[in-house]
């Protein structure tokens, strides 16, 4: 599914195409996504749309009515599009402009959402009690270690909590555990503050890392004829299952956390 790189690689792309546009009209063709989708998104209608911000994996579209919340879902990609171009299928929700192009989520498992909120939107109930953003100061070295105390889950299902912090995915935990030399099924709560110093600086980077990659390899967002897609990555361990490790070349072990996937090298990773 897309993770934070992805959705943040997402808004850059859609963002100089329709940030500061009018919107002429949404229509819904299939409202069955991951939520019905209520009635009033259609309140955005005639606003200009001031700023597309992100917050964890969700894309949020201001305007001065109120705030579209807009996920992507296991399956999801936007693109932007004339707004005469004829619907693909799975084009569920599209958002028309008035100068000519159409923003398109185009989600064919429907695990996606389109939401709206007309108050601040951080109060809303998907948003209030998320953790930090990984890649803001307030992601550190002494939050993560005072939040993982007592902790008895594995370190990386930890590192998975939205609550402690948004946007480390299944892909990018594995990633930065296998860097950082921790094992994924040790307690959070018993690794060191010396390890999470190390882990901290490794999962920005990461993240910060597959961003850059993204926008510079993943398809264009104007594309009529394809949606947007993933960027290739170098990844060291996720996916690699049963293949050697880059470092000792050891085979690396995949097992299942969480009932996510995880690879890691029993002889790098402790």
């Amino acid at each position: 599914m897309p993770e934070l790189p992805e959705v943040e690689v997402s808004r850059l792309g859609i963002s100089p195409h329709i940030e500061g546009q009018q919107i002429s009209a949404v229509r819904v063709h299939d409202s069955r996504l991951r939520w019905p989708v209520p009635a009033q998104v259609h309140q955005v209608e005639g606003e200009r749309l001031t700023a597309i911000r992100r917050r964890a994996k969700y894309l949020l579209l201001e305007t001065g009515a109120g705030t579209l919340i807009l996920h992507l879902g296991m399956s999801g990609a936007l693109r932007v599009v004339p707004s005469a171009t004829t619907l693909k299928k799975h084009d569920h929700i599209e958002i028309v402009f008035e100068h000519g192009v159409s923003l398109r989520l185009n989600d064919p498992r429907r695990f996606g959402a389109l939401l709206y909120s007309e108050t601040e939107v951080m109060n809303h109930s998907l948003l209030s009690k998320l953790g930090p953003e990984p890649l803001t100061e307030a992601f550190n070295t002494d939050y993560l270690w005072q939040r993982s105390r007592d902790r008895k889950q594995s370190v990386k299902t930890f590192l998975m909590d939205n609550q402690v912090v948004v946007g480390v995915g299944n892909i990018y935990a594995n990633e930065a555990l296998f860097k950082a030399g921790i094992n994924p099924k040790r307690s959070a709560g018993k690794i060191s503050k010396q390890r999470y110093e190390k882990l901290v600086p490794i999962v920005k980077q990461t993240l910060s890392e597959a961003i850059k990659q993204g926008g510079t390899t993943l398809r264009d967002f104007t594309n009529v004829d394809g949606s947007p897609g993933y960027f290739a990555q170098q990844l060291l361990v996720y996916g690699r299952g049963g293949k050697r490790c880059v470092n000792c070349r050891q085979i690396l072990k995949e097992i299942r956390l969480g009932q996510r996937s995880t690879v890691y090298c029993t002889q790098c990773q402790r």
